[in-house]
Order: C-alpha cells, then sequence, then structure tokens
C-alpha cells in the first residue's frame, strides 16, 4: 500500500493540483492522498461544503468522481515548511504500516501505471530505501537531480560564481559524469519527487524540522543511505515543471542560504567524512 503527500503554497489548483489528483487517484496500490495546505488562505473550503463532503475535492471534468476516503486535505494553522508538513503524513504512513510514501511536489506530471511499477519493483527489491524516476523538463530535456552529497563550494558556488568558473565542480556535483541511462545509488535525490519505504523513512528519522525548506531532502536521503541503496532509475520518467525559485526571488534566496547553513552546521562544513566516503563510493 502507498500513501502519497504533497504539500502546497498558493498553488494552481485547476492547472496543477487537480488534474495531478485526478491521475493519482488511479493508481491501484494507493490507500490515501494527502493534501498539506500551507497556504496563508484555505483556497479548498472556500470552494467546497467540507460538512457535507469531508476531506473531497471539487467535482469537475479533470476528476469526475472523488471518494472521500482517498483524499485528505489539511489546511495548516500557519507556514509549517515543506519536511515539517510532510512529517504530519509520514507519521500517519509509519502509524498504519503503509509500505511506502511517495513525497512529491504539485508541478510533476507521472503516470498512475508508472507508480505502479515503482512500488512493485520496491517490494522486489527490499534494499531499496528511497527510489527516483529520471526527471524531465516539460520540453523532454534531462533534470540532474540525482547528485553527490555537496560541500559548501558546490552550493554557493554554483549560485553566486560565474557558470564558467564553476562548470567543472557543478558537473560532478551533477553526476553529468555518470552514464544517467543507468541506475545509480546516489546519496543525494531531489525532494521532488520521494519514493520512500515507510520503515526506512522511519528510521532515518523522517525530515529534519530545524529546516524550513530547500536542503531536507539532502538530509533525508543520506541518512537513508547509510542503511539502504537510494536510487536513481531510470526505467520510468517524470516530469517536473521546476520553478527555481530561489534564484527568482530573494526572500527565497535568503531561506535557502539560511537553511544551507543549517546543514552545514549540522554535518560539518569542511570536514565530513561521510559525505567524502559516501561521494568516494560513486
Amino acid at each position: 500500500m502507498l500513501n502519497i503527500s504533497i504539500v502546497l503554497y498558493h498553488p494552481k489548483w485547476e492547472q496543477e493540483v487537480m488534474p495531478l489528483v485526478g491521475e493519482l487517484l488511479r493508481v491501484k496500490c494507493l490507500r490515501k492522498i494527502y493534501l498539506l495546505d500551507n497556504s496563508e488562505k484555505d483556497w479548498l473550503r472556500e470552494h467546497v461544503d467540507m460538512e457535507k463532503s469531508p476531506g473531497s475535492l471539487p467535482l469537475t471534468d479533470t476528476i469526475p468522481s472523488v471518494s472521500s476516503g482517498k483524499i485528505r486535505y489539511l489546511a495548516m494553522p500557519e507556514n509549517l515548511g515543506y519536511g515539517r508538513a510532510h512529517n504530519i503524513a509520514l507519521r500517519e504512513s509509519a502509524y498504519y504500516k503503509t509500505d511506502f510514501h511517495l513525497v512529491m511536489n504539485s508541478d510533476i506530471r507521472v503516470k498512475a501505471e508508472d507508480i505502479d511499477a515503482m512500488c512493485d519493483f520496491m517490494l522486489l527489491n527490499p534494499q531499496v530505501g528511497q527510489l527516483m524516476p529520471r526527471v524531465v523538463n516539460p520540453d523532454g530535456t534531462q533534470q540532474y537531480l540525482a547528485k553527490r552529497l555537496p560541500s559548501p563550494m558546490d552550493v554557493f558556488g554554483r549560485r553566486f560564481l560565474p557558470k564558467w568558473l564553476n562548470a567543472r565542480r557543478n558537473r560532478c556535483f551533477e553526476l553529468r559524469d555518470k552514464d544517467l541511462s543507468r541506475p545509480i545509488n546516489a546519496p543525494y535525490l531531489s525532494g521532488c519527487f520521494m519514493l520512500l519505504r515507510t520503515m526506512a523513512a522511519v528510521e532515518a528519522g523522517l525530515f529534519d524540522e530545524r529546516y524550513f525548506m530547500y536542503p531536507e531532502d539532502i538530509d533525508l536521503t543520506r541518512t537513508i543511505h547509510r542503511n539502504y541503496l537510494t536510487l536513481y532509475y531510470p526505467q520510468w520518467t517524470i516530469t517536473h515543471a521546476h520553478a527555481h525559485a530561489s534564484y527568482n526571488n530573494k526572500h527565497m534566496l535568503r531561506i535557502h542560504i539560511q537553511n544551507m547553513c543549517r546543514y552545514f552546521n549540522k554535518w560539518g562544513w569542511f570536514f565530513d567524512s561521510e559525505r567524502r566516503r559516501f561521494n568516494a563510493q560513486l
């Protein structure tokens, strides 16, 4: 069985969320979809009588029939951040002993049958704790979202140095030196689509809630990587309309920098033996 959680912040409901939910409801092994809304304004409650149809979305041509038992909508009292909100759903997955939990963004496009196939693969391979498929842009070009564990220069150099000066380091960091047509056991997989073995995530401590957003995916993947395979697996492909918010918004850039500093304070800025070991194993 599979639970899916999507953290929302002023999302594009009709363009993104509702078509995605309509597709996810076709997943055969689905137990529940959690929509965790960090927005200041509770959009859904303005459009649906929640007492008459608790936990359901508006009926549209995109979603012709919705069972309230499959969807749980939670409006957060405040913006909890990415990992802290997902942890609400992850703890329920742990409580109900749900086999797998998919953490994903609302700007993802994926086929329901591919999610079922990924879960079947995880069932047959208990050594796999986390899986991410090949991720492409809407135009079909590759997104390099399986990476080595970052050093401070990897993070801040690619953001603030000229591209030509950081090109060789960035190529190595993003595994562009690897054959991306084959599976890779990578210690850092993007948070846009994290298919987690629930028990592996629980053993790792779930998302570290000290991060508001950004490095929580690095933190969780590397912790799971200690005891399980964390696989980039290109047999399946999903589409991600990546917004690159911290490149276009000064407030998001400040949040990114603050939380990356928290990450390096936790794991080590220049002396991180586990980072060296995991990256060397690649």
